[in-house]
């Protein structure tokens, strides 16, 4: 359902476009694996601001003929932020993007976690990220739009789930539930928006990355501020 000259361009090009209204991110994604009749048994996943450099290119056209029982390969992804490549500010550089579809699926309304159902190798070469193409605004607006699914997430997260503990958090056997408390500790941390400066300007030497990585880093934590206040304002409607 885009709005702007995406349909039409890749229509142009020769692209089979399928359509479906965005709900949320997971939802989304998984809907296209199950549905979308891919003409080859990879699939890379792209978006409309990173671009594949040759190394990178090279190195998935290798990987698929030869995968062996590989299901999935992370790739390394390079954010571009002033003219500055964020090189240490990133949270992570690697995301899974080519995969068998069959073997893939998603979790999470925004910024998807990728579960994959087999063995995951990593690619050379680097997949070129330009999130700030359309400007600050749009980075904002766009992100505003994230924190409000963010939000969600944590609702749903914590409905009908046991009560947090942090014994649960450091020592639970069971990966799902200890993964669900490792998470409730993260948001209630006091402070959580300035945690979040000082992980990516001083822990991941951000400020390594010059003026880019001191805006980006207060960017972050504006983000990470705005999630706060609409959990918050989630929770008092509920109550």
């Amino acid at each position: 359902m885009s709005t702007d000259r995406t349909i039409e361009i890749a229509r142009a090009h020769g692209a089979q476009v399928t359509e479906r209204a965005f709900d949320n991110w997971a939802a989304h994604q998984n809907w296209a694996l199950e549905n979308v009749p891919f003409r080859h048994p990879w699939v890379f996943y792209i978006d409309a601001d990173e671009r594949v450099t040759p190394s990178l290119r090279e190195a998935m056209l290798a990987a698929v003929e030869m995968p062996g029982e590989t299901v999935a390969f992370r790739v390394e992804r390079r954010d571009f932020f002033m003219g500055t490549w964020l090189r240490h500010v990133q949270v992570s550089a690697f995301y899974m993007r080519l995969f068998r579809p069959e073997k893939m699926r998603y979790e999470r309304l925004v910024n998807p976690v990728s579960i994959p159902d087999g063995p995951v190798g990593t690619l050379r070469g680097y997949l070129d990220h330009l999130p700030f193409s359309k400007g600050i605004s749009q980075w904002i607006t766009r992100h505003n739009s994230y924190s409000t699914l963010e939000a969600q997430q944590i609702a749903a997260n914590r409905k009908d789930q046991a009560e947090f503990s942090l014994m649960s958090a450091l020592f639970e056997k069971d990966f799902h539930r200890r993964r669900y408390h490792q998470k409730e500790l993260f948001y209630r941390l006091p402070g959580r928006p300035f945690a979040k400066f000082l992980l990516l300007y001083f822990v991941k030497s951000g400020f390594l990355d010059g003026r880019a990585g001191l805006t980006y880093s207060v960017l972050q934590a504006i983000y990470e501020y705005f999630i706060v206040l609409k959990t918050g304002e989630l929770e008092e409607r509920a109550s």
